[in-house]
């Protein structure tokens, strides 16, 4: 992805791992875990990024978006009621999951009666995110496999990646 953006620095691409104990100073931090993200176009109105997590257990490699903030969120609906994004989301959705990446972000336990594009795409209604995520193992965090780990699933994960960042990020209404 040649439009990719990264930026080495706390709020960049590097979120803060935030150890809130004003009250309790014996508590382990809540957020034990690094979290990397990279995007295209401007950074405040990106909507999919890939991103990669290390924990104490393991290194999760991912992409897609974790929420549609209200103003994405209608673009993102307009988009499946067209023919064509709908039956490319489906297409690009089915592409991963039998490469084995569960995709996340269903939230609605009712499909809301919108007609779609594309029967397909029915079930992303129930959405108001859409991502995909993978665990590796933590002994890659500190090899030279990790790159090309991560490159090899974030290749796989990227149709949905574009999907968003084409019709949701540069979407319409």
């Amino acid at each position: 992805m040649p439009g990719i953006n990264a930026e080495p620095r706390v709020l960049g691409s590097i979120f803060r791992i935030n150890q809130n104990r004003m009250y309790n100073h014996d508590r382990p931090p809540y957020k034990d875990h690094l979290d990397l993200w990279f995007w295209e176009g401007e950074r405040r109105a990106a909507v999919s990024g890939l991103f990669v997590r290390f924990t104490p257990e393991w290194v999760g490699v991912g992409a897609g978006t974790h929420h549609f903030d209200k103003e994405r969120f209608p673009i993102y609906r307009a988009a499946l009621r067209r023919a064509g994004p709908a039956r490319e989301l489906a297409h690009a959705v089915d592409e991963i999951e039998r490469a084995g990446y569960p995709v996340g972000g269903e939230k609605y336990a009712r499909t809301p009666r919108i007609a779609v594009g594309d029967p397909a795409a029915e079930r992303f209604l129930r959405h108001n995110a859409l991502f995909m995520h993978h665990e590796l193992p933590k002994e890659l965090a500190h090899d030279r496999r990790l790159l090309p780990n991560l490159a090899v699933h974030w290749r796989a994960m990227a149709p949905v990646h574009r999907w968003l960042t084409t019709h949701v990020q540069g979407g319409r209404l």
